[in-house]
């Protein structure tokens, strides 16, 4: 059994914890709203229609921000079609997933939702079709008390008391053909530096976020971010990142080190935000909200499958439902630690998405919710991750992959909690086949005993929880888990991620 070595230091650290990196993403898509989050013929709906079973599970997922609504349906988003009595909205096609809209849940439900579940709402606007002067109307109406035609319109909606809305984004993967309103670079750094500024000429403190590309596969990649950078850089405070992943022609080794791609495209970005912060002579620090990631089987979807004729498009199809397996509950493990590792800079982000579609909650019409396998990691690594992250010392046998070459056999990341004293680590075992023992160095923390020790590990890798078996993987206590004078050490199955929880 190979033999691996940890050391963490709290000399040695990245940056603190940002809580909004435990964030998600609720767009018009699918049945992420309509029969997710919203059924008002559930058993469980509250007054405005949202089911409190899965309000339940959103809050042991423990999510911090939720961005809204888009996602590819804002580039054809109106906002105010969201607004008011439900008898008067108009129902619109969905030009981005071949949709019909009801447009029974909009800002103000949607705001009242994310306050139940304790969150906090990052809004998209609609920088595709539409431009300054809706971002700015979008803006009056949720965050101004009142006293203004578009603020005294909420208060007569129902929302007495403003939203309050601090982080926005500039629109959604707008270097994308597929997007609604796609332009060069320069065309939309200009768009959304323009947006920016009109925005802050309101309210100086709000916190911006400019579209990045939507993929570090995209051939405007790298160029793209210093264009808009290079426009925007003194008027925003982050670049977005999106990013999915799945295993390429069974590749599962690679796959598992997925975490590997993800640390190397927020390299590059950051080095692309320094540069362009270099060539300005700028003091300012541009920070990036990786507001898309997960593991998305996108080959599963064919694109020339959508529904082409409008008269028949159907409401809340049932789109990019995703079944995910103990494989894919380990990798999105390590992208979480990847995450952390990067808290110097990547300071918010988004699990895309939230409920039913690639979702870490699934949810069935007048039935029950449950969790994916998926929930696991993102729920106790939300959990434990406090204080500061630190930056371990990994002394791990490699293991060969087709996609990053050598990689590390085991990934780790650890955060340490000055107040309390406790310390968290986040492992994975990337190995198909073998086990490993890991020894954890954790004597300048003055570690003396284990609070939790849980491993997310099954033999059949690709075992999935279902709803006619909503339990089949969860994770188990880690009984070889010991502490001796300052060293813990444990073993980690093939194909697995363990938390501790030290003290």
């Amino acid at each position: 059994m190979p033999n691996v070595r940890l050391t963490l230091d709290p000399h040695f650290s990245v940056g603190p914890v940002s809580r909004r990196v435990f964030g998600s993403f609720v767009e018009h898509l699918g049945r992420s709203i309509y029969g997710g989050i919203y059924e008002p013929e559930h058993y469980t709906a509250n007054d405005d229609g949202f089911r409190r079973d899965v309000i339940d599970l959103v809050r042991e997922l423990g999510i911090s921000t939720v961005r809204y609504p888009g996602g590819n349906f804002v580039s054809g988003y109106r906002w105010e079609d969201g607004v008011g009595p439900r008898q008067d909205r108009p129902s619109r096609l969905d030009l981005a997933w071949h949709s019909i809209e009801s447009n029974d849940v909009g800002l103000d439900e949607f705001a009242r939702w994310v306050t139940e579940i304790g969150g906090e709402l990052m809004y998209a606007v609609n920088l595709g079709t539409r431009g300054v002067q809706e971002a700015l109307d979008v803006l009056e109406y949720a965050n101004i008390p009142a006293g203004t035609a578009l603020s005294d319109r909420r208060v007569a909606n129902g929302s007495p008391l403003p939203h309050n809305i601090r982080i926005w984004c500039l629109g959604n993967e707008m270097d994308g053909p597929w997007q609604l309103g796609h332009g060069t670079a320069t065309e939309y750094a200009r768009l959304a530096g323009k947006t920016a500024r009109a925005m802050r000429q309101l309210d100086p403190a709000l916190e911006l976020v400019v579209c990045g590309s939507s993929s570090a596969a995209m051939p405007t990649f790298g160029e793209w971010e210093r264009t808009v950078l290079t426009e925007t850089y003194e008027d925003v405070d982050f670049i977005s990142c999106h990013a999915y992943y799945e295993p390429q022609d069974g590749d599962f080794s690679s796959f598992l080190a997925s975490a590997v791609s993800m640390d190397r495209f927020i390299d590059s970005v950051v080095a692309s935000a320094d540069h362009v912060k270099a060539v300005r002579g700028s003091d300012k620090t541009m920070y990036l909200s990786f507001d898309e990631w997960n593991v998305w089987y996108q080959s599963q979807y064919n694109d020339g499958e959508k529904i082409t004729d409008a008269a028949v498009w159907p409401q809340a199809p049932r789109l990019l439902e995703n079944a995910y397996s103990a494989m894919d509950a380990v990798v999105v493990g390590g992208l979480l630690i990847s995450l952390l590792r990067h808290a110097d800079r990547v300071t918010a982000a988004s699990l895309a998405q939230l409920v039913n579609v690639i979702a870490p909650i699934m949810t069935e019409q007048q039935g029950p919710a449950w969790r994916q396998t998926t929930f696991y990691p993102f729920s106790i690594t939300s959990r434990l991750a406090r204080g500061t992250v630190l930056d371990p010392k990994i002394d791990s046998p490699s293991m060969h992959t087709d996609a990053y070459g050598q990689v590390p056999m085991v990934d780790a990341v650890a955060t340490h909690d000055e107040a309390t004293g406790n310390t968290s680590v986040f492992l994975v075992n990337r190995s198909l086949s073998e086990a490993v023992t890991i020894s954890i160095d954790a004597g300048q923390l003055g570690i003396d005993g284990i609070q939790s020790a849980e491993t997310l590990h099954h033999e059949d890798f690709h075992a999935a929880n279902t709803l006619q078996d909503q339990d089949r993987v969860v994770p188990e206590p880690n009984k070889s888990a010991y502490v001796d004078n300052g060293t813990v050490t444990v073993t980690l199955p093939p194909v697995s991620w363990t938390a501790l929880a030290l003290n």
